[in-house]
């Protein structure tokens, strides 16, 4: 008999386990941390508590501060996901080289601004702004994150097509921060606080701002061998495409 009520308990146990409701699927990093920055970016730091973040994601609080420790903690890693997210990789950046500088710098303007002027990235700059008073490391983690890489990646194109045949360009990351200053940053800052600009001004702007800062970078002489150094590198890639042509009508296996 006693067997018989071990194994009646037994079975009921089974019955109730498979009754019992699934736990909640616990989040991805990842999704946690967007939820958390929606929230973030709609209120505000302050504005912003554990709780809420617990309640749209759906997530236990002990879980998160197991995660993160705190808000602090929490805030910090949900920038940096946004700001990974959002910065334009610098892979793009060299894809829109061509051999025309001021083309190619154009290009590169347009998608700096385009980037920056974006719902995501205008909702960014605007946190980062509001907070980095309170916490000026995310403003340094901003710019080590952000902006270092695409200075570098500027200052090496100056080096490239305005240096000399003796040596590199002297003023190249001095010319990087120009460029981002004269061609960014206007439209960024002027946005962040709320001024519309439509698109045919910001396009105007742009084509403008780059003009001025590659003739105001160069003086005259230097103007004219740069221009000389484009007008070669023209033809010296029109000469590779007529000898890649003319290989490929000799050689019938092309």
């Amino acid at each position: 008999m006693a067997s018989d009520t071990n194994r009646g308990g037994e079975a009921g146990a089974r019955s109730r386990a498979t009754k019992r409701k699934p736990g909640r699927p616990t989040l991805s990093n990842e999704e946690l941390l967007d939820k958390a920055l929606d929230l973030f970016l709609e209120n505000g730091f302050d504005g912003t508590s554990i709780d809420a973040i617990a309640a749209t994601a759906s997530m236990a609080k002990r879980t998160i501060y197991a995660r993160y420790g705190d808000k602090t903690s929490l805030f910090k890693a949900a920038l940096d996901r946004a700001i990974e997210d959002w910065i334009v990789p610098i892979e793009s950046l060299r894809a829109a080289e061509t051999d025309d500088l001021e083309e190619t710098l154009l290009r590169i303007g347009r998608m700096l601004v385009e980037n920056v002027l974006s719902p995501a990235g205008l909702r960014l700059l605007r946190l980062t702004n509001a907070e980095s008073v309170r916490m000026p490391e995310i403003a340094t983690d901003n710019v080590m994150r952000g902006t270092e890489p695409t200075l570098r990646y500027l200052a090496d194109l100056f080096s490239r097509r305005l240096g000399t045949r003796d040596g590199g360009f002297a003023e190249a990351e001095d010319a990087a921060r120009a460029f981002l200053d004269i061609v960014v940053s206007g439209a960024a800052s002027n946005a962040a606080w709320g001024m519309h600009i439509d698109r045919e001004a910001v396009a105007r702007h742009t084509r403008f701002s780059v003009h001025l800062f590659l003739h105001g970078v160069l003086d005259g002489d230097a103007a004219e061998a740069v221009a000389e150094n484009e007008r070669l590198r023209g033809k010296l890639a029109e000469a590779a495409r007529q000898l890649e042509a003319l290989s490929t009508s000799l050689d019938p296996w092309k």
